[in-house]
């Protein structure tokens, strides 16, 4: 029986909405593996702006970007993608999130609901005319549970003539990442 990717369905659900040109952006940059492959999608006149509050982040990242020949695509941020609004002043084509703690890194630093949710409204009042924000969420710990439940109240409440959300989630597997798509119309 196959097992669901989700990371594959997460690109294909990107793959929809990034333009050649296009600018997008990374809330959650952690080792840099999304930043480049937006990088990537957006081809060389587009733009990647990346946030993440951990320096190790910022470094890895950059050093993926370097050795890959993306670093000119984007911006680094070592900021909390809270502060998003400060640095982003156009429309965006697509943002990602992988909420959570740093693969490989200190497990007691994670994203937290209160920032979450800040950074979440920012990437929507970003977000331009069929447009997407993919927002991963991993229920393994107890800020991601957290997360994953103040994003379904939040995400629920969204207009929707003016967004489509969705919840792609394993449900026989409550501890499984699992995301949310808010599409744009």
């Amino acid at each position: 029986m196959p097992n669901i990717d989700l990371l594959s369905m997460h690109k294909q659900f990107l793959n929809n909405h990034i333009k050649k040109g296009g600018i997008v952006a990374d809330f959650t940059m952690g080792n840099g593996h999304d930043t480049a492959w937006l990088a990537e999608a957006v081809g060389e006149e587009g733009h990647v702006y990346a946030f993440d509050i951990q320096q190790a982040a910022l470094d890895s990242t950059r050093a993926r970007l370097q050795s890959a020949g993306l670093a000119d695509r984007c911006t680094l941020i070592l900021d909390s993608h809270a502060n998003a609004l400060d640095y982003i002043h156009e429309p965006i084509c697509a943002g990602v999130f992988n909420l959570g703690y740093l693969p490989g890194g200190d497990r007691t630093k994670t994203t937290l609901h209160e920032s979450t949710r800040t950074a979440v409204e920012a990437a929507i009042s970003l977000v331009d005319r069929d447009g997407i924000i993919l927002v991963a969420v991993y229920p393994g710990h107890e800020e991601g549970t957290i997360e994953g439940n103040m994003l379904d109240e939040m995400l629920s409440k969204l207009d929707r003539r003016k967004f489509s959300v969705s919840r792609l989630r394993i449900i026989n597997s409550p501890t499984s990442p699992f995301f949310f798509a808010i599409e744009r119309h």
